[in-house]
């Protein structure tokens, strides 16, 4: 049911996630795919402990610590019998992230590569993948990661309804090893 840029819910283009409690919420891994699962589609609670095969407790918990973090919500309701049922869905459909404490970085982006190693090994396709290796100063590591925003918005404004699902990840960290 389609009704917002072929969602079927409305939400934000993008929302900064900056707060350590968004932060904290989002470096939970299980979390993380509850957020991806609500991107174009609004699911209640039973319909996502189906779908990932979890107990509804389970689900029903850490819906509610996102929510409290404000990065889903209730996006609609219905009665079934003598409840009533709710739908989730994203408060945005691009988070992007900063980070103060080195820490937080470090775990949104391990959950963030885990997520895309997990995805990597269910495509169907997988094009354009590379880890690459380099010694940089703090002004090219400033360029790069400027030209890597840009890919990323290039990326998201491509997006169209009735497309191939795709992901792209990408990111630059310093590394304690010297085999550039």
């Amino acid at each position: 049911m389609p009704t917002v840029d072929g969602h079927d819910y409305d939400a934000e283009d993008t929302l900064l996630v900056a707060d350590p409690v968004q932060l904290r919420a989002m470096g939970d891994s299980f979390r993380t795919q509850l957020i991806q699962l609500l991107r174009d589609r609004a699911r209640s609670t039973q319909e996502i402990s189906e779908e990932l095969s979890v107990p509804k407790g389970t689900v029903g918990h850490h819906l509610k610590v996102l929510e409290r973090a404000g990065l889903i919500r209730v996006v609609r309701t219905r009665k079934v019998r003598a409840v009533t049922e709710k739908f989730y869905g994203r408060t945005a459909r691009l988070f992007l992230f900063q980070t103060e404490d080195p820490a937080d970085g470090r775990a949104i982006s391990a959950v963030t590569l885990r997520q895309a190693a997990n995805e990597a090994e269910l495509a169907p396709l997988v094009t354009g993948f590379g880890l690459v290796r380099a010694r940089l100063t703090m002004k090219d590591i400033d360029r790069f990661e400027r030209r890597v925003k840009k890919l990323m918005d290039d990326f998201r404004a491509a997006d169209r309804a009735g497309g191939i699902p795709s992901s792209l990840t990408a990111g630059i960290w310093a590394t304690e090893m010297d085999d550039a």
